[in-house]
């Protein structure tokens, strides 16, 4: 059901172009599933290395995602907590949760950069009453970083990068590295899961 609701926004969005990205970026910032990538992704790829078309883009995407995120912080300052509890999974709550505890306001920005969803963060913001100032820069500069990479590596390297998909080193290196860093990633952002203590009573 999700996954059908996702092919269909993007479905849509793609035939209107910037358009249909502003209309993704800013809606998934406060309620629908489908992530912004799925339309940036492969429109930096079409863009034939056009310097104006990838800045129009990552722009587009970092300027309505963020002003999106404004609706749903909206939503979690005005719905509140048991909002948040009701539609967010519980390991994405606290993961918000100890992002925010453990490194105060550079949480925000590891928050709005990470694989959380844009929406949870903006509902955890609102419900929490986060100083708005400090929300929207944060979210800024983690979408515009977020963004701006996508567009910088598959926009202007796009072509090299598919021609090292058929070289075998580009794999073990890229394996190697991989590995070299999932555990130690993956054990940070498990770490970020604070445990209930009331399921076990």
């Amino acid at each position: 059901m999700l996954s059908q609701i996702i092919d269909t926004t993007i479905d849509w969005a793609d035939s209107w172009g910037l358009i249909g990205l502003a209309v993704v970026s800013a809606t998934e910032a406060m309620f629908q599933p489908a992530p912004p990538d799925l339309l940036v992704i492969p429109m930096v790829l079409n863009s034939n290395g056009s310097v104006t078309e990838i800045f129009a883009i990552v722009l587009t995407a970092t300027i309505f995602s963020v002003f999106g995120s404004l609706g749903g912080y909206a939503i979690g300052m005005y719905a509140g907590r048991p909002f948040l509890e009701k539609f967010a999974k519980p390991n994405t709550i606290s993961r918000i949760d100890n992002l925010f505890l453990k490194y105060g306001s550079m949480g925000v920005f590891i928050a709005a950069i990470s694989p959380i969803p844009y929406k949870a963060f903006a509902w955890a913001a609102g419900s929490g009453k986060m100083n708005i100032r400090l929300f929207v820069f944060a979210g800024l500069l983690g979408r515009g970083i977020r963004f701006g990479l996508e567009g910088i590596v598959l926009g202007f390297y796009g072509e090299e990068f598919s021609d090292l998909m058929y070289n075998p080193f580009f794999w073990l290196f890229g394996g190697v590295l991989a590995t070299a860093l999932f555990f130690p990633l993956n054990t940070w952002w498990n770490s970020l899961i604070i445990p209930d203590n009331n399921s076990s009573e």
